[in-house]
This record gives C-alpha cells, sequence and structure tokens, in this order.
C-alpha cells in the first residue's frame, strides 16, 4: 500500500497544485536541489534517508518547447538520463515509481489512441519523454501517465480551432490522478475530446481562434476508455 511518497519537480507548475490537494498519501515535494536526478549516487541515498513507498517523477524539463530542439544536451540529461538514475535506484530498491509522461508521444494524424498503440513522437520534447518511458517501461513496479493537461487560467490569447486534444486543467487532473495512483502500466490521462480552441473558449471568452500549420499535429486527443474503466470500478 502506497502512503509515503516523494515527489520530483516539487517547485514545478503540476507539483504547486498537487500541493494544494488534500490526499491519504503523504507527499514530500523535492526540488532538484534536494533531489539531484543526474546523480545516481545521490539519488540512493535520498531513497535509502527517506524510505519512501513510491516515486512521482514530475522532474524534468518541459517548456518553452523549443529548447529540446536547441539544446538537446540538456532534453537528454533532464528527461532520458535522469529517468533512467531514478528506475535504476528504484529497481534496486523496490519502490514503485508514478512516471508523467505525455501525450506528445503519439504520432498526431488518426487520433482516439490507446495506450498500445504505435508511438512516433512529433517533437523532441516527445522524443525525451519516449526516451524516459524506455526506462520505465523495463521495470514492472511503475506506472507511466500519458497526460494532457494545461494550467488555469488558459494562458494564451489565441487557441488552435484544427487541433483536437485532451485539455484539462490541473486542479481536474489531479482528481482523477490520485484514484489511478495505485495502478501499474500505462494509463491515457486527460480531458473530453475537443479542440483546442472550443477548450479555451469555455473559460476564455476573448480567446481568438488560429489554424494549426504544423505547429501542432491535428489529431493528438487520446482514448480515455482505460482511465475511466479503472475509476468506476
Amino acid at each position: 500500500m502506497l502512503k509515503k511518497i516523494i515527489v520530483t519537480g516539487g517547485e514545478g507548475r503540476f507539483a504547486k497544485e498537487l500541493r494544494k490537494t488534500k490526499s491519504k498519501y503523504n507527499f514530500f515535494f523535492k526540488n532538484k536541489k534536494e533531489f539531484n536526478i543526474l546523480s545516481y549516487k545521490s539519488i540512493e541515498r535520498k531513497l535509502r534517508k527517506y524510505k519512501p513507498d513510491a516515486v512521482i517523477h514530475l522532474g524534468g524539463l518541459s517548456r518553452p518547447m523549443s529548447i529540446h530542439e536547441k539544446n538537446i544536451n540538456l532534453s537528454i540529461d533532464l528527461n532520458i538520463i535522469g529517468t533512467a538514475n531514478l528506475v535504476k535506484a528504484c529497481s534496486k530498491n523496490n519502490i514503485k515509481i508514478i512516471f508523467l509522461s505525455t501525450s506528445y508521444l503519439y504520432p498526431g494524424n488518426k487520433g482516439n489512441y490507446k495506450e498500445d498503440d504505435p508511438l512516433l513522437p512529433w517533437n523532441n520534447y516527445g522524443w525525451s519523454k519516449l526516451g524516459a518511458e524506455s526506462a520505465v517501461q523495463m521495470y514492472k513496479n511503475s506506472l507511466i501517465i500519458r497526460a494532457c493537461m494545461t494550467e488555469k487560467p488558459f494562458l494564451h490569447k489565441y487557441a488552435f480551432n484544427n487541433v483536437k486534444c485532451n485539455f484539462i486543467f490541473h486542479d481536474e487532473f489531479i482528481k482523477i490522478f490520485l484514484k489511478v495512483l495505485k495502478y501499474k502500466g500505462v494509463l491515457n490521462l486527460g480531458g473530453k475530446s475537443q479542440s483546442i480552441y472550443s477548450f479555451a473558449k469555455k473559460y476564455n471568452q476573448k480567446v481568438k481562434k488560429k489554424k494549426s500549420k504544423g505547429e501542432l499535429p491535428l489529431n493528438i486527443y487520446m482514448s480515455l476508455k482505460k482511465v475511466n474503466q479503472l475509476i468506476e470500478k
């Protein structure tokens, strides 16, 4: 049973929202100085010190997306090597790892992607997450969440009306997230499949329409059947 959980990336956007949420879990939020994923020896020391039942791995590099193109060394170090270090240490100590991945692993051409569909990232951020997932997939005491979420309020003045995805705000995402931590395997997690513009318009009447001309694939939405079935149990 999971009780004591270390959260890496403890100062990130999602972690800050998770801090606000009441739950049965005892979370220990660690920033990059307190929990250095680039040092395997440091990870091992911290796991021996805290003796967690699980690690929720939120640490790494995300936005801006352009940084993964401009500085692939940083992207590889933080997202791939850092995650691999954590997986090795968790495996050695039989500690569950819960890894927050991304819907960007799916190609984005047909949509309605299931967890066992072929993966083909369309940008370097997606490739870095796939590299990280490869390590996590090798360790069976793990849960991979392929997430599609964003912070509230919607930050942008424009939203694509020809791109369909599963955007959900962090606070609503967390309600589902906490219900599935006990499971293992891979889960898609997000909100209703709809255009980004339709999602944004509900919360910001001033947002303007824009068409994606290659910035995002048009059909990056996922099937949420598996996660919904688990929640209904």
